[in-house]
């Protein structure tokens, strides 16, 4: 081991654990977005194991958390960050199961939605990973765009949702768009939750300047 190698300073643990929450993230809106193009049972299942995965990192963080005096930023804004990111990945796993057992369909405007939100939850990733190396400045610039592709989830909602109601003719048809704008809500809901993470990061870099 050379001198450099004792000084190194070693990753903390609470951002290790929000990166790693972030992947997984990651991992299940690729599967969504997988999903949303062609509905695959084996798909929704890699989806529900990868948010059981991302549930035992929250687990470990939160008693890291309750044990641990020092932390990298505020501890409240760990235990936020690490909620907000578990949710995206809750909402998730919720859209697929209920697509399965509502027997729906994924369409175009679920796609452009998945596609956004795996966008957005790289940007909350890179954020985590640039507050893990002290570059603050960028890590807010990513947290901003992570903002901007929560509007851009929401335009898109707001036009699936119009042309949802539009195409209403019986019973039937109603049937199936209740069916389809409480899908549309999971994943608007998700933007909503990395919305939050993205500000709970803009927050702590508020702090910490």
């Amino acid at each position: 081991m050379s001198i450099k190698d004792i000084f190194k300073k070693k990753p903390n643990k609470f951002l290790m654990l929000l990166v790693r929450q972030t992947e997984l993230t990651m991992q299940g809106l690729d599967l969504l977005k997988q999903y949303c193009k062609k509905r695959n049972r084996n798909i929704a299942k890699q989806i529900a194991a990868t948010e059981k995965e991302a549930d035992e990192v929250r687990r470990v963080l939160i008693e890291e958390l309750m044990r641990t005096f020092i932390t990298p930023f505020d501890r409240e804004d760990i235990f936020s960050l690490s909620r907000e990111i578990d949710d995206i990945l809750d909402y998730t796993h919720t859209t697929v199961e209920e697509m399965e057992i509502l027997d729906v369909k994924p369409n175009s405007y679920m796609f452009r939605m998945a596609s956004l939100l795996y966008d957005a939850a790289l940007e909350i990733n890179l954020a985590v990973q640039r507050l893990q190396s002290n570059h603050l400045t960028v890590a807010n610039e990513h947290a901003q765009r992570a903002k901007s592709l929560e509007n851009r989830v929401e335009t898109v909602y707001r036009e699936a949702i119009a042309d949802l109601f539009a195409k209403a003719k019986d019973l039937k048809h109603v049937v199936e768009m209740m069916k389809v704008r409480e899908l549309y809500r999971h994943l608007s809901n998700a933007a909503d939750r990395g919305d939050g993470a993205a500000n709970v990061i803009s927050d702590a870099i508020m702090k910490m300047s």
